[in-house]
């Protein structure tokens, strides 16, 4: 039987091995004997491994298959390289800052295929940009809006983290490139916000993040392309009061007789804010547009996501939703329907005839359902 190892048995990664558990055998590997523990007493293989280290990642991967990155996005980078130097495919969800192409060259040496950003965004809309330019002449124009946030919307921040929420912090900190007009643009972070109105939600605030990502790269012919992120409105405010009074800056500074990290302090106070307890129900909602042509006509696609939280499994919409996406891909790479090699950032896989359908057919069997607009 088909052997996954899922590093990281997080809200996401925990998600992710039930998921796959019915299909192949899976093992979860984190250095967090809580977290092992949920995932046994799930009915799954665990293995205890410091998941910081190479060498922990190579000796969690041995025996593998295929292994699935789960581990926060500071971690992702050396995590995936080290699953490459094992010799392991991979399928990663960690959104690492640095460039996945860098990996490219060991991840063809070692004759493996290595898909990263395999989440809703980055991730389905990589996807669902890959398979219409696999069918149109000509794209002028992509957007992707997406946003997790909670039902329950509870003062001062009106915010709960569907997964890392370090990840979260570099959101709000990490400057975001567009494309504009044939060229690429850098705004800060948390920029140009808008009100926009979605369908049994409401109002909600988009505002400037890093989501393009590969597509800067594997689309320049696209001359318009970004990505903003949803929240409440007001949110946006709190977090620019934050960030330009230093509050999430990494330098230390001298407080009394201490040294203090900012960032540390931070986090230390806003995550346990931020935290969601089992039963706080989520959604996401995702809104992707591509505009083009084909055979002389111009052409426009709009697919919408409203995911909520699982009640039956207490499984959170952004696990589903990023999780499922994962696990989708994990099962067309066994079938075969996928087997270009090398670091491949989503869009390749749109860019394979039949993909998207596959991916979109997995997640509509678990409730996760895009509809057109």
């Amino acid at each position: 039987m088909t052997h996954v190892v899922v590093l990281g048995a997080g809200r996401v990664g925990g998600a992710m091995a039930r998921d796959l558990a019915a299909d192949v055998q899976v093992t979860v590997a984190d250095r967090s004997e809580s977290a092992l523990g949920r995932m046994r007493d799930a009915g799954l293989q665990t293995r205890a491994a410091d998941l910081a280290s190479p060498a922990g990642v190579k000796a969690a991967v041995e025996g593998a298959d295929l292994v699935v990155g789960a581990v926060p996005g500071f971690m992702g980078f050396a995590t995936a390289k080290a699953v490459l130097e094992a010799g392991k495919p991979l399928v990663d969800i960690s959104f690492f800052n640095e460039d996945c192409f860098e990996l490219d060259a060991l991840a063809k040496r070692q004759n493996l295929t290595a898909i990263v950003d395999c989440g809703i965004a980055p991730g389905c809309h990589n996807i669902i940009l890959g398979d219409v330019s696999r069918r149109w002449d000509r794209i002028t124009s992509f957007e992707c809006l997406v946003g997790g946030l909670p039902v329950v919307r509870t003062w001062p921040y009106e915010y709960k983290a569907g997964f890392s929420p370090i990840d979260v912090i570099e959101e709000y900190t990490r400057p975001t490139r567009y494309v504009k007009d044939g060229k690429v643009v850098v705004y800060p972070a948390l920029s140009e916000p808008e009100l926009l109105d979605f369908p049994g939600l409401g109002t909600l605030e988009s505002f400037n993040t890093d989501g393009l990502r590969s597509l800067i790269k594997t689309f320049p012919q696209v001359p318009d392309m970004k990505e903003k992120t949803l929240r409440y409105p007001g949110h946006i405010e709190k977090m620019r009061m934050l960030r330009e009074s230093g509050f999430f800056a990494k330098e230390r500074i001298r407080v009394g007789d201490v040294d203090v990290s900012p960032l540390d302090l931070t986090t230390a106070l806003l995550f346990p804010l931020w935290f969601m307890e089992e039963d706080d129900e989520d959604f996401t909602v995702m809104r992707v547009t591509v505009e083009g042509e084909k055979d002389g006509q111009k052409l426009r696609q709009e697919l919408n996501l409203l995911d909520r939280y699982d009640r039956a499994t207490k499984t959170t919409s952004m696990a589903r939703t990023t999780g499922y996406t994962c696990t989708a891909v994990v099962r067309l790479l066994l079938r075969g329907g996928f087997t270009r090699k090398g670091v491949c950032p989503p869009e390749y896989l749109g860019m394979e005839p039949g993909a998207w359908d596959f991916i979109r057919d997995d997640l509509a069997k678990r409730g996760v359902i895009f509809t057109e607009g």
